[in-house]
């Protein structure tokens, strides 16, 4: 079994494993920094793809932001993010079944939409991601693809 690491305070309680972690927190500004830094530490660790690091930094932050704007600040919530053969998933829990995410059609260049945009990140980086209620709320859950599983090759240019 992978090593485990817990680290728990106030309203923040973190198991890491080899190739991620689980988090239940209280959503607040301080937790949500806590858990980008996490997911960067921990999936660089396990030596995922920088993109795909920072792909899953930008949308576990999306789906937090979901989580407030549906429960309220404080809400519970469990945040999951965790690397395998298929690329990231990450996984946000929140108590609020009923308030579910609802694609808008708002593009993402669309600088005049006042919400609707990070739907259609989701979209462009986790295709296919999707909403299981639960007996206690909502869980949505995005793969977020390796470029490696997928075939997609990425080139780099030089300045």
């Amino acid at each position: 079994m992978p090593e485990e690491r817990i680290a728990a305070s106030l309203g923040f309680y973190l198991t890491t494993r080899a190739s991620g972690f689980v988090v239940h927190m209280n959503v607040c500004e301080e937790n949500l920094r806590a858990v980008r830094e996490v997911t960067q530490a921990v999936l660089g660790a396990a030596g995922v793809d920088v993109e795909v690091v920072e792909s899953a930094r930008l949308v576990a932050s999306e789906l937090v932001g979901n989580a407030v704007r549906a429960c309220g600040h404080w809400a519970p919530v469990v945040v999951e993010v965790e690397a395998d053969s298929r690329g990231v998933w990450v996984r946000v829990h929140d108590p609020c079944p009923d308030r579910l995410p609802v694609r808008t059609g708002v593009a993402g260049g669309d600088d005049q939409a006042e919400s609707g945009r990070g739907l259609w990140l989701l979209d462009a980086l986790a295709p296919g991601w999707d909403v299981a209620l639960t007996p206690i709320g909502k869980q949505v859950r995005c793969l977020l693809p390796n470029p490696r599983s997928v075939g997609v090759r990425i080139v780099r240019r030089s300045a």
